[in-house]
């Protein structure tokens, strides 16, 4: 049993804002680069960030710097974050949204020529630079004509399986291509895990098909530590109706541009949950009212909000957010003339890989970017920030992993691992009778968004946990697919997709029930208040003997003490 050994010096994993801006660092040393993507170039999830890019340039608030930027970014993460990975991303994301710049992305401008900066939740200072409310889709248009220009290899329609060791060092990854539906091995002195988020483990979301958690599970299963995996944001603003649509983003620039929330009733609602920052507080606790208004009986008959912004001038709409007004035209809707309805829907993992400021984590020559990297966003993370995390870190990523690759020869490649990872992912196709993927990725979606979702408690996360470890066992001796050709094969590859929802969604479930106290977007109704004295912890996440391991560790606290600490001695 032999298969065909792709050699590259650094491998990158993924091709959304993290992984192109990896690539493109790695690409300025001589080392071999290869960018592999489960979809084609240019689609990945970035895309439909609309929002914007967090960057203290102080274009229109001259008091605004890279240390309120750092205040601001620890208060809406309830200070689980990594004080050392905040730092660098307020530090940076400056000089980052200039190399976009200069690689040709067009920014929304001031009268002056200034890049425009819009207000966000839980922001002191407008800070938010965008185009439009098409940040994500310029970036990504900007990065993957910069990619063209390089001397790297591209490979997309490559769905990765896993990661390979040598010993203590990683060693590369396999995968199938989805084109032919071979297994394939890429073998690598440096790989960058930048696979994305997980949004689709739950029912309503605003990601992308592919983002699974495929990433997160390959990390564990190579014995990787995660951080933070409880901390899962629920963005508060998704497309109520029509149900086709339902939980597709609708950008925090509609309240950043003065959009307001009404229930059913016409009452602005966000006064009596924060009425100092109202439409503009936290995601996490914007989302909690809101679910709040629609649990008492103050929602619409779509089991939403009103979020209203055609008190504006209709040019202000038709500039600054062009994408919602051409979404909701498609629906009937004129944003200028009427209120859209929203509702909460899955947006973000705080969690998830757990990195050091290099972004390497505890696998030799093994770095990880963007949303699959956890503890820089701690609790809550702030809107405007993602975009700026994937070019920060993607950029220190990339850079890193060339000089490791540098560094080291060739890895070895663990033969008999690679025959059980072929076997393993074959076993869907060889069965003849089993289980359906389409009913087991539903019921599994329906399960976290009933029992794991923004109110949490004991009892429906436990009966999560106990569905979800019956399923792991049905799945994995009994999930088959009907179609046998394994060509372009998606049934095969939701499949093999199910394999890794299942772990992920075990990873939050159980660091849920570990937290004994609500933070950030973690909230228990049965602890509903943080816990200062016992949970300033991350919780850590690994493999060990076959078992899952959970194991608090003291948040990294270096120049900034939490609020309730700096008036004690």
């Amino acid at each position: 049993m032999t298969f065909e050994v792709i050699d590259v010096d650094v491998l990158v994993v993924g091709a959304g804002g993290a992984g192109c801006r990896a690539a493109i660092a790695a690409s300025d040393s001589n080392q071999n680069v290869l960018l592999i993507t489960r979809d084609i170039l240019g689609k990945a999830h970035t895309v439909m960030a609309e929002g914007g890019f967090n960057a203290a340039l102080a274009n229109l608030d001259p008091d605004d710097s890279w240390d309120v930027h750092a205040l601001d970014t620890l208060s809406a993460g309830a200070y689980l974050n990594d004080q050392n990975l905040v730092e660098i991303l307020v530090k940076e994301a400056p000089e980052r949204i200039l190399d976009l710049e200069n690689y040709g992305a067009i920014f929304s401008r001031t009268p002056d020529g200034f890049i425009m900066q819009r207000p966000f939740g839980h922001q002191t200072y407008r800070r938010t630079c965008y185009a439009g409310d098409r940040t994500g889709h310029e970036i990504m248009a900007t990065l993957t004509e910069e990619l063209r220009k390089r001397d790297i290899t591209i490979m997309d329609e490559v769905f990765t399986t896993s990661l390979l060791r040598d010993n203590n060092r990683v060693a590369g990854v396999t995968f199938v291509d989805i084109r032919t539906g071979n297994f394939k091995i890429i073998r690598a002195s440096s790989v960058v895990m930048a696979t994305g988020g997980a949004g689709r483990i739950y029912e309503v979301t605003t990601n992308a098909q592919a983002d699974v958690g495929g990433g997160y599970a390959m990390a564990y299963k190579a014995n990787i530590e995660l951080v933070d995996m409880e901390q899962f944001q629920f963005h508060p603003t998704g497309i109520a109706v029509p149900p086709s649509a339902r939980g597709r983003l609708v950008t925090e620039g509609v309240r950043g541009e003065g959009g307001i929330l009404l229930n059913k009733n016409g009452e602005r609602f966000m006064k009596r949950y924060n009425p100092q920052l109202m439409e503009l507080a936290g995601r996490d606790e914007v989302t909690r009212s809101i679910s709040t208004e629609i649990l008492d009986g103050h929602g619409t008959e779509n089991g939403a909000v009103f979020l209203d912004i055609s008190f504006l001038p209709s040019r202000i709409i038709e500039e600054r957010l062009p994408t919602m007004l051409e979404d909701f035209l498609d629906f009937g809707i004129d944003i200028r003339n009427e209120p859209m309805e929203v509702t909460p829907t899955a947006h973000h993992m705080m969690g998830g890989i757990k990195i050091n400021r290099r972004t390497e984590t505890n696998l030799k020559g093994f770095f990880a970017a963007g949303e699959v990297v956890g503890g820089i966003h701690g609790g809550n993370r702030l809107g405007g920030n993602a975009l700026a995390d994937t070019q920060v870190f993607g950029r220190i990523a990339g850079k890193f992993a060339a000089i490791h690759a540098a560094s080291v020869s060739s890895p070895k490649l663990d033969q008999d691992f690679i025959k059980k990872e072929y076997l393993r992912i074959r076993a869907p196709l060889n069965r003849e009778k089993g289980v359906n993927i389409s009913n087991e990725r539903g019921q599994l979606q329906k399960i976290m968004w009933s029992k794991a979702g923004i109110f949490r408690n004991e009892h429906d996360l436990s009966s999560a946990l106990h569905s979800i470890k019956k399923q792991q066992e049905r799945v994995d001796s009994q999930l088959m697919v009907n179609n046998q050709v394994t060509r372009y094969n998606t049934e095969w590859i939701f499949a093999l997709e199910l394999y890794d929802m299942l772990l992920v969604t075990e990873m939050l479930v159980r660091s849920a029930l570990c937290r004994k106290e609500s933070r950030g977007a973690h909230y228990r109704t049965d602890f509903p208040a943080p816990n200062h004295d016992q949970w300033l912890v991350n919780i850590v996440i690994k493999k060990q003997n076959q078992q899952m391991v959970l194991e608090k560790k003291p948040v990294i606290i270096t120049k900034w003490k939490p609020t309730w600490l700096r008036n004690s001695h």
